[in-house]
């Protein structure tokens, strides 16, 4: 009888429990519904982007106030729920600047640039045009320098390796570097570094004036006009110049302005800027890998004859910021956060960067709330955030995260970024590597906008000549606090790579729909892949990360490492011998998960599973943690993460192992034993992190 009744009962309470499972959609139907065309809108994803983009709207001015106020009203209308957080923070404006060129070749005794980016014939926003601010670079330094002219190419550590070969010293002189390759930041830096006086950076037709393309510039074609100026940021770090470390709350303590200062006085010129002065230039003839447009000047490398007088005010101020931040709370965990972000500030118009961001997220909060109004809800608490002051110096995602540096430490589990979400065709994405699965299996669900017979995962396994997925070891976009400060898992994607006019006055909705996505197709994948990747981070029972991934990626890395150093006397073994620690981890959590899923079958995860499942998860989600090391970097010490940071002269740029990197190549200069043991200290740091995102993995105490 007992044996019967205790039968019975089991029977009720799985009948119970079945009938609970099929009383609502399963969690995949969702997320199916997500991907169909009824649920997608590009006439709303158009109409956004050109609402962001009637007026230029930098950070801490009304228009960009008003912007917000604009994605506020647009969740709202969504019946998502939002909020704005603000931040006092320290931006620079341009009050004043020259460049005048003298020693022509010519009878001409000078040159002065109006430094003015021109309007075309019909263009709708010449009405606006006057509240573009000057073209000018952030937190450059103020003040005059004249010096003769030297031309560095990109400006790069190997470009002044070779002006060295060539018996040049830019020592004294003001350099003129082009765009491209590196951060402009370091553009600076290193001409800092190497005795410069001041800095020039041009927009050169070869990279983005269409080269011999002979098409023509925007409006007529994608290329930049030769009066087109990219501007932009020469800060070297991430967040508030006078809050390193610390979020920039109203009252709190703040670093002198003479502390946040810049290096040396620069600007931005024009392609037809930047040839003027290229022709007043003598010395040797550059290589053919530095050389411009063929209907262009000969490149000399200098210095002089021609000399520049740049002059240049800023104006250093504490101004509001505002992150917009919507939430959709999980109704299982709903102390578990899945992040999205993209930024809102531009130094325009910003129709590629950032709104093609900004309004593939709104696409995105509107697709979330047309599924709760279906019965979806989703198991972890979803947060979208639309950042401010990016383009200063990632001012807005990092404050933020330095906030709330806690809470994210223990509640977050991937971060998620789109900025210039489309510039193009092609579909790109870098991550950290237990995420590379799960975007794979996303664009294997999505069709290509640009081929309809293919997925993006099929055009974008095609087109790819390198790795398919990139890291986020550079610091070019908001997810930098989030794997760079204190790891959390996280992704970047995007439509298209590099555009003509970036950050310049001609990003704007018309080069956008003429160019970018005249449809507005390439916004909507982008929408749905970012999209469902979030809703299977917040959905999914088991976390759907995989560091198995991460462990062959490591593996490569340290091989590569083994090469660069060979012949070194540096010992990598214990780094090796981590990193195979690592795979065995990952290889028994997977096992983990799929014991637990073969036990549960097609059941509900039933109540005594709850706290194993959530033990896995943790150890899943805190394992990216244990690659930061509290005193981070040498000299970069808000950069945490031993595996993934930039590299010390290219902002830009990613490096695996950026501590051993940089150690590397200060002993490549010293040749001292001293620092190449100091490298082998490197290797140490690096393979005691590896060791303990296995313990974490593991989940049992040593």
């Amino acid at each position: 009888m007992i044996q019967t009744a205790i039968s019975a009962a089991l029977f009720l309470a799985l009948s119970f429990s079945f009938s609970l499972f099929i009383s609502s959609p399963p969690k995949p139907y969702y997320h199916s519904l997500f991907l169909t065309p009824s649920l997608s809108d590009n006439a709303s994803v158009s109409h956004n982007l050109y609402m962001l983009t009637r007026r230029p709207h930098v950070a801490g001015t009304q228009a960009n106030e008003e912007a917000a106020t604009y994605v506020m009203s647009t969740l709202a209308s969504y019946n998502v729920k939002s909020h704005i957080v603000s931040y006092e923070v320290s931006l620079t404006y341009p009050v004043s600047r020259s460049l005048t060129l003298t020693n022509l070749p010519t009878a001409q005794q000078s040159i002065r640039f109006d430094l003015n980016q021109e309007t075309y014939d019909g263009d709708p926003y010449a009405d606006v045009a006057d509240e573009i601010l000057p073209t000018f670079h952030a937190y450059a330094k103020s003040g005059n320098v004249i010096g003769p002219v030297a031309y560095v190419n990109y400006g790069r550590v190997e470009d002044y390796s070779e002006l060295k070969e060539m018996g040049v010293n830019v020592s004294g002189s003001v350099v003129l570097a082009r765009y491209g390759k590196i951060y402009r930041g370091d553009i600076v830096h290193n001409a800092y570094e190497e005795g410069a006086i001041g800095a020039v950076i041009y927009t050169d037709r070869k990279d983005y004036g269409g080269g011999e393309s002979g098409d023509g510039w925007f409006p007529k074609a994608k290329w930049m006009p030769p009066s087109g100026v990219q501007v932009g940021s020469v800060y070297n770090e991430a967040g508030d110049p006078s809050t390193p470390g610390w979020p920039s709350i109203q009252g709190c303590e703040r670093l002198s302005d003479d502390e946040v200062g810049g290096l040396i006085p620069s600007l931005p010129v024009s392609a037809a800027d930047g040839e003027t002065i290229m022709g007043s230039v003598g010395g040797p003839v550059a290589g053919e890998n530095w050389q411009g447009s063929k209907d262009g000047p000969t490149y000399r490398v200098g210095p002089g004859p021609g000399v520049l007088n740049l002059s240049y005010t800023g104006n250093l101020t504490i101004a509001t910021i505002q992150n917009v931040i919507a939430v959709i709370e999980g109704a299982e965990e709903p102390d578990r956060f899945v992040i999205l972000g993209n930024h809102r500030d531009a130094w325009t118009f910003g129709a590629v960067d950032p709104n093609s961001g900004t309004a593939a997220l709104l696409e995105v909060a509107q697709r979330f709330a047309k599924l709760q109004r279906k019965g979806w809800r989703p198991r972890r608490t979803i947060i979208m955030c639309n950042w401010d002051a990016e383009e200063y110096a990632l001012i807005g995602s990092t404050e933020w995260v330095e906030d709330n540096r806690e809470l994210l430490a223990s509640r977050a589990v991937a971060y998620l970024n789109v900025d210039c979400a489309v510039a193009g065709a092609g579909f790109h994405a870098s991550a950290t590597p237990q995420l590379d699965e799960l975007i794979k299996q996303a664009t294997q669900q999505v069709q290509d906008p640009d081929n309809s017979s293919q997925t993006i995962y099929e055009s974008w396994l095609s087109s790819s000549s390198s790795a398919l997925i990139g890291r986020l070891g550079g610091a070019g976009s908001d997810y930098a606090a989030f794997v760079q400060h204190i790891g959390i898992a996280s992704a970047d994607i995007s439509f298209g790579g590099g555009y003509p006019v970036y950050h310049s006055m001609y990003d704007d909705f018309v080069w956008m729909k003429n160019f970018g996505d005249p449809m507005f197709q390439r916004h909507l994948a982008v929408a749905s892949v970012w999209g469902l990747v979030a809703l299977q981070l917040a959905d999914e029972e088991i976390l759907p990360f995989n560091y198995l991934s991460y462990a062959s990626e490591l593996q490569k890395c340290a091989k590569e490492l083994e090469d660069e150093i060979s012949g070194k006397n540096i010992n990598l073994h214990p780094l090796f011998k981590s990193i195979a620690e690592l795979r065995k981890a990952a290889t028994k959590i997977e096992e983990e998960r799929k014991a637990i899923e073969e036990n549960r079958g097609w059941l509900p995860i039933l109540k005594k599973d709850h706290i194993r499942v959530r033990e896995l998860n943790d150890r899943l989600m805190m394992a990216e943690r244990a690659f930061t090391d509290p005193d981070g970097l040498s000299d970069r010490t808000w950069n945490k993460h031993l595996v993934y940071a930039p590299s010390k002269h290219n902002d830009y740029g990613s490096k695996s192992f950026p501590g051993i990197d940089d150690a590397i190549q200060k002993a490549m200069s010293l040749s001292t034993v001293e620092s190449w043991h100091y490298v082998q200290h490197e290797v140490w740091r690096v393979s005691r992190a590896v060791r303990h995102v296995s313990l974490v993995l593991g989940g049992e105490l040593t």
